[in-house]
């Protein structure tokens, strides 16, 4: 729909200037070349398609230089639409090939060979145009006479007339031939937008002002623009003006656009994006974005626009800053990755940390492949990658025949594998205890020896044996109670939000015990046996088994209850909690389950209602609303109440939030309740 004269006026400013814009009549397109040149418009438009580069086989005719032009296109006198005039610049490129004749005898080549080179050069010159939400492409020929071709001279320019956008719209423009011999021009044009959109800043507030007619209705859209595949929509609504929309500071992001458009048939839409060097907009750009893991060999990043930056594999000691790189290196897709963007460090992730549970003073085994089969394996440590076998000082040197050993049975978990190598973690932890088991030996010695000696006096020896009890009472109090966490894994995302749960329970005095931990011995006791050894033992220490019930949990209860039974091959070499249903059932039907069972649920994801009235006997807490009741039955049962109970539930739920948003919420998606203006949710 044309856009009335004195839109295009405010728009466009009312100078000499601008008034004299040229002025084309109806609304067929056209095409129009230098003197000299003939050149033709193809009467539809065409498919967008580059298609590879080839080579010349000979002098060609190819763009050099896009030049454009604001134009208007009337259909009455007041009525005109803003369009954009293109003027492609034109050279010679390429030569000849001597022919083999000449260049034997030294003689000129016969006539058959002389005519190709006084022949007219033709192109076929393709410009595409590219303006949310239009996209098109033209054809135009041109036909270059004989005396006009001088090798890497312009000839001229063909003109065409014109592409119409919209006001305030981003027009890019790409220039190629059919076929392609160089690489394609590319222009990028700005248009001037109405004065009746603003945006303006209030503190941490930024409002959209629409200064437009009370009769006047438009619509309104705010979307992600994506450099690659269609823009996201974000936000919607149909509004009477004049309006002011306030957006959050959170909300911006630098590919934040904003469509406005009349509700008229036709109407032309007119987009900005105002935010693309706001400071802000780029911070919650990489507060937003986030590493997934995706296989052993790949990783993807989520961010709502794109980003420009680079990744790397590093690795970091318990306690350790910054992240170390590898030493050597392997490709850039990895594992504890660095996200660097303008030489700046913005995100830092260990995509395993779920998978691992909390940090371990593991060991990180590197093994790099040479051609012909060669590989070598060396450890990673604060003064570089020590090769194994050595006979260096370090720790690693020192357990390096042990660590080898370890990597042949089995016992190392793969982090990565690719073409260049892979990278293995292999448990320290025995290594340790061995090294202290004399320490304790020598001590117990040392405890019996003074035992005897309290003993001969027998009037110390109640006071004795009394602090010996407050003792082991309070070392038991320091280590922790033992906690075996019990899941359904339903889905992926549900075990990444079980690990996220046990990493940030492993912050507080309690000792946890989770299936995503010991996949190892899971896969060789078999899971009957394993939650078997790890129920007695938790059991045995005062501990509590703690079933986190969510919707497939419940149905797998739901099934043994009425059945008795599960289906065979129903579940994995993994799947815990199906086989521990034949140990827990015995203690809820027994009685034998309170003060040694505690039952949780998700909010949002289960009711505790849902919960089969069995196992209602013990107290189902739901998190993490009712985190601190839930962290108070998790204690010793004698134990009294912590007055830094609520700190550490308000510690726990920090931890423990990213993980519920990335599950409830996956990157991508508005969560709901938040939109991006006002009434977000309820727009068309």
């Amino acid at each position: 729909m044309p856009v009335p004269w004195f839109l295009l006026s405010l728009a466009l400013g009312r100078s000499p200037v601008v008034l004299s814009l040229e002025r084309l009549v109806g609304s067929q397109d056209a095409t129009h070349c230098s003197p000299g040149l003939s050149c033709h418009l193809w009467d539809s438009d065409i498919l967008c398609l580059p298609g590879d580069i080839v080579p010349a086989p000979g002098p060609v005719l190819a763009p050099t230089h896009l030049q454009t032009e604001l134009v208007l296109r009337c259909q009455k006198e007041t009525d005109c639409d803003l369009c954009l005039r293109v003027a492609v610049h034109l050279a010679v490129h390429g030569h000849w090939e001597e022919p083999e004749d000449e260049e034997k005898f030294g003689g000129a080549a016969d006539s058959g060979v002389e005519e190709p080179r006084n022949a007219s050069l033709q192109a076929q010159v393709v410009l595409s145009f590219q303006a949310y939400p239009t996209a098109r492409c033209v054809l135009l020929e041109v036909q270059v006479p004989a005396a006009l071709v001088q090798f890497g001279q312009s000839v001229g320019s063909v003109v065409y007339d014109c592409f119409e956008a919209a006001l305030g719209s981003e027009v890019r423009i790409w220039s190629y031939t059919q076929p392609r011999y160089e690489k394609e021009l590319n222009h990028t044009q700005q248009l001037p937008a109405l004065p009746w959109l603003n945006v303006s800043a209030d503190g941490d507030n930024v409002h959209l002002v629409l200064n437009v007619s009370e009769e006047q209705h438009f619509g309104l859209s705010l979307y992600w623009n994506q450099v690659q595949g269609p823009p996201k929509p974000r936000w919607h609504k149909n509004l009477t003006g004049p309006q002011i929309i306030t957006l959050n500071h959170t909300d911006l992001v630098p590919c934040l656009c904003i469509q406005v458009w009349p509700l008229e048939p036709d109407s032309v839409r007119t987009n900005i994006c105002p935010f693309r060097e706001d400071p802000r907009a780029h911070r919650n750009l990489w507060q937003a974005a986030r590493l997934r893991l995706l296989t052993l060999q790949s990783w993807l990043l989520d961010a709502p626009c794109w980003l420009p930056a680079e990744a790397a594999l590093c690795w970091r000691a318990p306690g350790g800053d910054p992240c170390q790189p590898l030493v050597p290196p392997l490709s850039w897709e990895n594992v504890t990755v660095d996200v660097n963007s303008s030489e700046k460090l913005q995100l830092q992730e260990c995509l395993w940390a779920d998978s691992l549970g909390p940090l371990k003073d593991d060991v990180l085994l590197l093994e790099t492949r040479g051609p012909q089969d060669n590989r070598s394996l060396c450890a990673l440590e604060p003064s570089g990658c020590t090769s194994l076998p050595s006979k260096a000082s370090t720790r690693a040197a020192r357990l390096g025949e042990y660590l080898l050993q370890d990597l042949q049975s089995g016992q190392c978990l793969q982090l990565w594998d690719d073409d260049l190598g892979a990278l293995w973690a292999c448990p320290m932890d025995k290594y340790i205890h061995k090294r202290w088991a004399l320490v304790w030996l020598a001590c117990l010695l040392f405890a019996a020896a003074l035992s005897l000696i309290l003993l001969l006096k027998k009037d110390h020896a109640k006071g004795w044996l009394r602090l010996l009890k407050q003792d082991v009472r309070s070392g038991a109090a320091a280590r922790g109670r033992a906690a075996l966490l019990l899941y359904s894994a339903d889905d992926s995302g549900f075990e990444r939000l079980v690990g996220a749960l046990a990493s940030a329970l492993c912050q507080l005095p309690l000792r946890v015990a989770v299936d995503l931990w010991s996949r190892r011995e899971l896969s060789a006791q078999g899971p009957v046996a394993w939650f078997h050894a790890q129920r007695r033992q938790t059991l045995q220490e005062g501990g509590v088994v703690v079933l986190l019930f969510s919707p497939g949990a419940v149905a797998l209860c739901s099934e043994w209850l009425q059945d008795g039974v599960s289906g065979p091959g129903a579940h994995g070499p993994h799947d815990a909690f199906r086989a521990s249903l034949s140990c827990v059932l015995p203690d809820f039907l027994q009685g034998r389950a309170p003060g040694s069972y505690v039952g949780a649920c998700f909010d949002r994801l289960l009711h505790p209602d849902a919960v089969p009235a069995l196992f209602r006997t013990v107290p189902v807490f739901t998190l993490p609303s009712q985190l601190p009741d839930f962290l108070g039955a998790l204690q010793q049962p004698r134990a009294p109440r912590s007055g830094r109970l609520l700190e550490r539930a308000e510690q726990v739920s920090r931890a423990l939030q990213p993980a519920l948003d990335s599950y409830f919420h996956p990157p991508g998606t508005p969560a709901p309740g938040r939109g991006v203006g006002p009434g977000a949710g309820d727009g068309t």
